[in-house]
């Protein structure tokens, strides 16, 4: 993997333990392993200076303790993982230019490459904030309000972040909903971010926004502020992240798959 064009990064995991769909998400075992560790053990894998767990709780820092990866322990009243991770860059006391990649605590089949091509996204572009797209391959996904979908603009910045089937392909769907129209690209939104520092200390003062709360998705805060947002194709498909129990069984056949003996 070439990382002669990759500038120097850091990684922080915001990792919450009350989870209203799966209780003590970061410490469910993987692999024999607390899921937390394999998020970390993905970071790892892609480079970073640093590579920190940014956690709202003691068992959290006691699961880490064993395994070298660095804990920083955050208050446990913050509304969203962004907010997290400023804490996390203050504590750290990261430069405002530092390149932090917010990888969140149930992914832990994050590819290196995906995290990497965020890091290049933000660095090639002065936006303060770079995220990915894969391309939707069926249908059903643009009609899918799970499934976020990104608009961006002809040098790749984000225009809009939407739970519905944007664009709107008037004339073909007025013909047909069965399938994507032709020669027009939708993309899947993956929620991986990149963030300089600075901008993460700034982004906690903005205040929500309509169409923040409307679409309950947080990347609109920064666009509605007037804030540019990077984008990047990921490379690679990023496997479903871990909400709910049978996530988790999913991911545990994933991983004993691909670690058979």
């Amino acid at each position: 993997m070439d990382r002669s064009d990759l500038p120097p990064f850091v990684i922080a995991i915001p990792a919450r333990y009350g989870s209203s769909r799966l209780p003590g998400k970061p410490l469910r075992p993987i692999g024999g392993r607390p899921m937390i560790v394999r998020v970390a053990e993905a970071a790892r894998l892609a480079g970073a200076e640093r590579v920190v767990v940014a956690a709202d709780d003691p068992r959290i820092v006691a699961a880490l303790e064993a395994t070298g990866v660095e804990a920083c322990m955050t208050r446990s009243d913050h509304v969203s993982g962004s907010d997290r991770l400023a804490e996390c860059a203050a504590l750290c006391q990261w430069a405002d230019d530092t390149i932090v990649v917010n990888l969140q605590g149930d992914e832990p089949f994050a590819p290196a490459a995906g995290i990497q091509a965020v890091v290049r996204a933000l660095a090639a572009d002065d936006a303060p904030m770079a995220t990915l797209a894969t391309p939707i391959r069926h249908i059903d996904e643009v009609f899918d309000p799970n499934v976020v979908k990104l608009v961006r603009d002809a040098r790749g910045r984000a225009l809009y972040f939407s739970r519905a089937p944007v664009p709107w392909a008037r004339d073909a769907f007025a013909q047909q909903r069965e399938q994507l129209p032709e020669d027009l690209p939708y993309l899947r939104h993956i929620g991986l971010y990149a963030y300089r520092a600075g901008f993460l200390r700034c982004y906690t003062e903005l205040a929500p926004t309509p169409l923040e709360k409307a679409e309950s998705l947080e990347q609109l805060r920064v666009l509605e502020h007037g804030y540019p947002i990077a984008t990047a194709i990921s490379p690679e498909q990023f496997p479903p992240g871990v909400d709910t129990a049978e996530d988790l069984e999913r991911a545990e056949a994933w991983w004993r798959s691909r670690h058979r003996s």
